[in-house]
């Protein structure tokens, strides 16, 4: 009975073994960064971006106008607040990426970090796939933080070129599921509107509250010069001074924010320096994880909790009450620049609105998105100064 038993031991072990052994890995979960909770309004806005081989000047419209996005809620307010803005990025079709993930890459979860979004934005590349487009709206809707407030403006734009129904995941059933979350789908087809149409494009769009827009993924975007631009240009410098470093994220973070500034200067014709500088003289460029001005805008900042090796070196030498006066007085230079560009901003608004032409085509991604946030965001209370 004993070799009977040890026999039946051994068999289990042995079968144990082989099941382990043929058994898929479990697939590896991609982490969903939860940022700090926000206190007051908030938009949530999820891009996803088609990155297979035919849509280069999708990728080129979405490196510049990133910063034209977050500014249209510069002079938006909610219950007397200007809302927080959160953006998350995705990239799909592109074959380079995983088959077991439906070639989908999550890029960037929801976050404030609008340097490190900029950065990822300006390293894609695209190169020739398959366009899962309810694949990746079932991963935007499943992965992200979505605040759960019906308050929240919450909505995913998704653009692409190639029929919306591929690939292994029902795009209807995606499309309903995020709308029961209460986040509105917005489909971009780049191409004629008759074949997103034909390619079911706008049902995505029906079916989750959301606008099934049109656009040329390859137009050039359309920047008029105006006679603010150079100045502020010039006062981004002087805003990059107030910046104070700390702790072990400084080092990369000022790196990458400076690197960003270059990447927009780098491409004048689209308008993106202007509309970056523009970004950074608002509330929604907000970088506490490694600079002291908007780390102190915290009511529980301390600087005294402030560890003496986590602050730069001239800030190290002073007395806590010099660190304090240091500290004011940063705050008030970036406040008065911000100001001063905030100011020239509305006057080059005004002189850009008196250039444009009706005639002028404006269907790019940046148009298309701003001509269905405002509506759909009002629905949430957010209004805009006349």
């Amino acid at each position: 009975m004993k070799t009977k038993h040890i026999l039946i031991a051994t068999a289990l072990t042995a079968c144990i073994a082989i099941a382990k052994e043929v058994q898929p890995p479990a697939p590896v979960a991609e982490v969903t960064k939860v940022e700090t909770t926000v206190d007051g309004p908030l938009v949530q806005i999820a891009v996803l971006l088609d990155t297979s081989g035919s849509m280069q000047g999708l990728i080129e419209q979405a490196k510049t106008q990133l910063w034209k996005l977050v500014n249209e809620f510069i002079t938006a307010k909610q219950d007397g607040k200007t809302p927080v803005v959160q953006v998350a990025l995705y990239e799909y079709g592109k074959s380079a990426l995983r088959a077991e993930e439906n070639w989908i890459r999550q890029i960037q979860p929801l976050t404030r970090d609008l340097d490190k979004v900029s950065e990822e934005l300006f390293a894609l590349t695209t190169n020739g796939g398959d366009e899962y487009c309810g694949a990746v709206i079932q991963r935007a809707t499943l992965d992200l933080a979505w605040n759960p407030s019906p308050k929240v403006y919450k909505a995913i734009f998704i653009a692409g070129n190639e029929p919306f129904t591929q690939g292994p995941i029902d795009s209807k059933q995606s499309c309903k599921d995020a709308i029961a979350k209460g986040i509105i789908v917005n489909t971009i087809h780049c191409g004629s509107e008759a074949q997103g149409i034909a390619e079911h494009w706008n049902q995505g769009a029906l079916l989750a509250d959301g606008k099934y827009l049109v656009i040329d993924q390859n137009q050039a975007i359309v920047h008029i010069k105006a006679p603010q631009d150079k100045e502020i240009v010039k006062l981004n410098e002087e805003l990059n001074k107030t910046y104070i470093n700390y702790g072990a994220a400084a080092p990369a973070a000022k790196a990458r924010q400076v690197a960003q500034d270059s990447n927009a200067a780098a491409k004048p014709e689209s308008g993106a320096q202007v509309q970056r500088i523009v970004s950074k003289a608002s509330a929604n460029y907000f970088n506490s994880g490694w600079d002291l001005v908007d780390a102190s805008k915290d009511k529980s900042f301390d600087i005294t909790k402030v560890k003496e090796a986590d602050l730069p070196e001239e800030m190290k030498k002073m007395t806590v009450e010099e660190r304090k006066a240091h500290l004011v007085k940063k705050t008030a230079e970036r406040e008065e620049i911000q100001k001063k560009v905030l100011t020239l901003n509305k006057e080059r608004e005004a002189y850009v609105a008196t250039q444009r032409k009706e005639s002028a085509k404006n269907d790019t991604l940046d148009t298309a998105m701003v001509k269905a946030l405002r509506t759909q965001a009002e629905k949430k209370g957010i209004a805009w100064e006349k």
